[in-house]
């Protein structure tokens, strides 16, 4: 059975990269970025920020339930799926439970230094709103770790890694 890869993380550190790369060396792949799904909202768009408002928690919820519905859909075609999503405080990413629960769902926590994370917004475009959402998902995740790997998650240190080290780092984890 194909697999799903699950790659969470804090803002900008290279989620998306690491989802198309690993993607990337399967014969058939898709790669799911969950923040595209959620820009698909024409009018409305909810963006996280210091307070999460409902509308936000609504947004959050369905693009992660299309998402999951996609990869399992895709992966019952033969398609392995790499998924990404922002690591999410207030909801843990519960919405992907049933997801979590299937076969050959890999769990992957992008974990590099908070100050590698601030550097890569830099370079990225500076974004005054990522480096908010760094701060607060740093603040959160850190003491935390030890129960996600408890619970079944890769916690990878990407501080020093390329998208291909960080791949190869994956595959010989879960292969």
């Amino acid at each position: 059975m194909p697999h799903i890869f699950l790659l969470a993380g804090p803002p900008a550190v290279g989620k998306s990269t690491t989802a198309r790369a690993l993607a990337a060396h399967f014969e058939k792949s898709l790669h799911i970025p969950v923040d595209d799904l959620r820009e698909m909202v024409v009018s409305g768009l909810a963006l996280p920020g210091p307070t999460w408002d409902a509308p936000l928690v609504e947004q959050l919820a369905l693009a992660r339930q299309c998402a999951a519905r996609m990869a399992l859909t895709y992966r019952r075609a033969g398609f392995t799926v790499a998924l990404d999503d922002f690591w999410d405080p207030n909801s843990r990413l519960l919405e992907y439970a049933p997801l979590l629960e299937e076969p050959d769902v890999h769990r992957i926590m992008l974990y590099p230094s908070q100050r590698a994370a601030e550097e890569r917004n830099r370079k990225r475009d500076g974004s005054a709103y990522i480096a908010d959402g760094i701060r607060l998902v740093y603040a959160g995740l850190g003491a935390g770790l030890a129960r996600l790997e408890r619970e079944g998650w890769l916690i990878v240190d990407t501080t020093e890694k390329t998208a291909e080290e960080t791949v190869k780092h994956i595959l010989s984890r879960v292969e």
